[in-house]
C-alpha cells in the first residue's frame, strides 16, 4: 500500500513518508522530513524542514512543525524537530526547530498537545505529557514525563517542570516546578502534593506519604535549602521518588517555585 497523499498536498522530493501514513489536503511536507507508519497529517498542516515524526502521530489542522527558531542567536545552522510515537498535536500549534544549543526540539511518546500550543526552540518534552489549549513555552524549557499543564500557561525560558506535576490554568511559570506537586497562579505558587494524580498512576500510599513529608520539609518549613537537604537525607526513606525530588532541587537552574 502506498502512502495516502492527497493530490493537493505538496511533498518535497527529499521527504520520506511511510506507506500507511496519511497526508491530507493542502498539507506541506518540506525538505528532509520523515513521517512514520500510521501517522496522519491533517489538512493545512505544515512540516517546514528537518522534522521527524514517529509512528501513529496525529498532526492537527493548521499546525506548523519545524519552523525557524525565533532566536536572534540562530545563524542558519541545520537543526531539527523530533516527535515521538503515539503523540497527538491538535490544531494550530507550532513547534520550532532548535538552535545550536541542543540541535533538536523534542517531544516524547504518548503526549497530548492541544490547540494553539507553542513550543519554542530547544524545548524538550518527555513522555505522557499533556499540555492544554494556549500554553506557551519559551526557548530551552524542559517538561519531564507525565506532567500536566493546564490552559493558557506561560513558561519562562530555561524553566523546568518536574515529572508527575500539575500546573493550573493561566499560570506564569518563572521558576522551576518540582516533581510530584501542584502549582498555580501569577506568579505561580505551590499548592501541595499532586496526591490524586500520583494515586491514579499507581504510586503506593507509602511513597505518597514520604513525598508529603519531603514537601513539608522543603516548602513549608523555616529551613533554608541546604538545611532541608541535609535533614531530608537524614530523615526520609531514600526511595527513587524522594531522591528524584532532592536531585531536582539540588540542580535547579532558576530556583524552585515555592
Amino acid at each position: 500500500m502506498s502512502a495516502n497523499i492527497h493530490p493537493t498536498a505538496l511533498v518535497d522530493a527529499s521527504a520520506t513518508i511511510a506507506d500507511d501514513a496519511v497526508v491530507g489536503p493542502w498539507v506541506i511536507v518540506g525538505p528532509n522530513c520523515t513521517v512514520g507508519s500510521g501517522s496522519v497529517l491533517q489538512p493545512h498542516s505544515v512540516l517546514e524542514e528537518n522534522v521527524t515524526i514517529g509512528q501513529h502521530v496525529t498532526v492537527g489542522i493548521g499546525t506548523v512543525l519545524g519552523g525557524k527558531p525565533q532566536d536572534l542567536k540562530w545563524q542558519g545552522e541545520e537543526t531539527f524537530v523530533e516527535i515521538g510515537n503515539h503523540t497527538t498535536i491538535r490544531e494550530y500549534s507550532t513547534i520550532n526547530r532548535a538552535t545550536s544549543q541542543s540541535w533538536k526540539t523534542t517531544v516524547g511518546e504518548h503526549c497530548y498537545i492541544m490547540s494553539y500550543v507553542h513550543l519554542a526552540h530547544d524545548c524538550h518534552v518527555g513522555n505522557h505529557v499533556i499540555m492544554s489549549n494556549g500554553t506557551q513555552l519559551a526557548g530551552h524549557v524542559t517538561i519531564d514525563d507525565w506532567a500536566i499543564i493546564s490552559g493558557l500557561c506561560a513558561i519562562h525560558q530555561f524553566a523546568k517542570v518536574g515529572r508527575h506535576s500539575f500546573i493550573g490554568g493561566c499560570s506564569r511559570v518563572a521558576k522551576d516546578v518540582p516533581p510530584f506537586v501542584k502549582a498555580v497562579g501569577n506568579p505561580i505558587k505551590l499548592y501541595g502534593l499532586n496526591s490524586v494524580g500520583l494515586q491514579r498512576r499507581g504510586f503506593s500510599d507509602e511513597t505518597v506519604a514520604e513525598l508529603k513529608k519531603a514537601y513539608r520539609l522543603f516548602f513549608r518549613s523555616d529551613l533554608n535549602v541546604s538545611q532541608a537537604l541535609e535533614q531530608a537525607r537524614q530523615e526520609l526513606k531514600p526511595s527513587a521518588e524522594v531522591q528524584d525530588l532532592i536531585s531536582f532541587i539540588e540542580t535547579s537552574g532558576r530556583g524552585t517555585t515555592v
